[in-house]
């Protein structure tokens, strides 16, 4: 499958190298392709993604992930063409953050009564918008194990057919096939999800090494 990924901070690079290692073929986007910031991300654990533009990795992906931090995602929506995402699964990761205090966790900058899922999926409202890998951190985003356990990862989307290629993408990362929480609404329970992980980042000394995990009985 290819697969694009818009994005170049850490989120983005760790799931492009996880979908490359996983046999897709993967392009990542990023403003300027030619500034040479990638090298050694490519040279080290990036080898075979290509590098291009927002509106290549948009337009090669038949699945686009979008990881973009919040206070830049209309613009790189716009800068990759509405278009370029017309009938394509489209991974969302971006949780809205704004930084209040130094030093001190973020704030969603929405809540309650709307969403960053919500919103990217009425800028992209020919493509189908699965919110997704919103609640880990980055080094247990691909194969995370917690003393042989694995935890579970929330999804939610208005189609069922870009859920289930969600799911099975996530299994491809090594995880367990993913809960679906419902329609793209539930972003709102998502993103505050996000920063129960990010509050407890904080309080732990900045220790990643925390996820989610439903139990059943």
């Amino acid at each position: 499958m290819n697969i694009g990924v818009l994005g170049t901070g850490d989120v983005g690079k760790v799931l492009a190298a996880g979908f490359r290692a996983a046999g897709h073929d993967v392009t990542i986007g990023t403003r300027d392709p030619a500034s040479g910031k990638l090298a050694d991300w490519l040279a080290r654990a990036g080898r075979d993604v290509q590098v291009g533009t927002f509106r290549q990795a948009a337009e090669f992906g038949e699945v686009v992930v979008f990881s973009i931090g919040w206070a830049h995602a209309r613009a790189v929506i716009d800068l990759a063409n509405p278009a370029s995402f017309r009938g394509k699964v489209v991974l969302d990761t971006s949780n809205p953050l704004a930084l209040e205090q130094p030093g001190r966790p973020p704030v969603l900058a929405l809540g309650h009564l709307d969403s960053a899922g919500e919103q990217v999926q009425r800028w992209l409202p020919e493509a189908q918008v699965v919110k997704w890998f919103n609640i880990v951190g980055t080094s247990h985003m691909v194969k995370p194990d917690f003393g042989g356990d694995k935890p579970d990862m929330f999804i939610c989307g208005n189609d069922a057919t870009a859920k289930a290629t969600a799911s099975e993408l996530t299994q491809q990362l090594g995880w367990p096939p993913a809960i679906d929480l419902g329609d793209i609404g539930k972003s709102r329970y998502l993103e505050p999800l996000a920063m129960v992980w990010v509050t407890h980042l904080f309080n732990a000394g900045f220790n990643p090494n925390h996820a989610f995990k439903l139990l059943r009985k």
